[in-house]
């Protein structure tokens, strides 16, 4: 008989339900490498076809019906997950929350207000950002971070199709990308959408380009984790999850 590696985790400490694009791959490996003892997350998912702003429209619509289902659990916080749709406006990540909570009676947070307590903590103003979107997400992205008191210094968002998972870049190709817009004066790096894998290369990257590295999944997690307060020092993931 084999002995497994790891008991089941049941969220003595903290449970929480992550409401994801339906096409999302990534999120839940990361959470899962990422979460301390007594942590444990619970996903329902929501449709979305593309990113033009019909699509993210839609998705965000869904929010209620998703809320609900998590919240008959016994979870303790519920988490929008989409950085598209949340950073779609500078308002959207506030309302989603303010929806999420009135139909569900649980505390709630979005992607958007993980991104913005993360810069803010790291004292971050100066930011290179990376996606894998087309220019008008990327757009309402700069948008959304200009709003709330930030510079983006340089941008580029891969264009990808539709017909193409955002998960399919390796981390070495986000890795390459990421120093080729290295600059002095940033303050951080966002590699941005709750889809790429990145979470492998967070190290490695503030070791070459000597800031903060953020992404979606881990800023996501970092906030979750910190509004409820659980504060383990993790490490491994970048000096947002080892130190703040």
């Amino acid at each position: 008989m084999l002995t497994p590696k790891r008991f089941p985790d049941y969220g003595e400490r903290l449970r929480v339900g992550m409401i994801l694009p339906n096409r999302n791959v990534v999120a839940e490996a990361d959470v899962q490498a990422i979460i301390p003892d007594g942590v444990s997350f619970h996903t329902t998912r929501l449709k979305l076809h593309g990113t033009n702003p019909e699509d993210l429209r839609q998705m965000s619509e869904g929010a209620e019906e998703a809320a609900q289902l998590l919240g008959a659990a016994p979870i303790d916080v519920i988490v929008f997950h989409c950085t598209a749709v949340s950073t779609s406006d500078p308002a959207m990540g506030d309302q989603l929350v303010a929806r999420i909570e009135k139909v569900a009676n649980k505390k709630a947070i979005a992607t958007s207000q993980g991104l913005v307590a993360a810069l803010n903590t790291l004292h971050a103003r100066r930011i290179v950002m990376l996606t894998p979107y087309q220019q008008s997400v990327n757009d309402s992205e700069v948008r959304f971070l200009n709003h709330f008191g930030f510079k983006v210094l340089d941008e580029i968002g891969l264009n990808l199709p539709s017909t193409v998972s955002t998960a399919s870049i390796t981390p070495q190709e986000w890795r390459d990308k990421a120093l080729s817009m290295r600059r002095a004066d940033a303050d951080a790096y966002f590699l941005s959408c709750t889809n790429i894998r990145v979470l492998s290369i967070i190290d490695e990257l503030e070791d070459l380009l000597q800031a903060p590295v953020i992404t979606s999944n881990q800023a996501m997690l970092w906030h979750c984790l910190r509004q409820s307060n659980v504060a383990d020092p993790i490490q491994g993931y970048g000096k947002l999850l080892r130190e703040c």
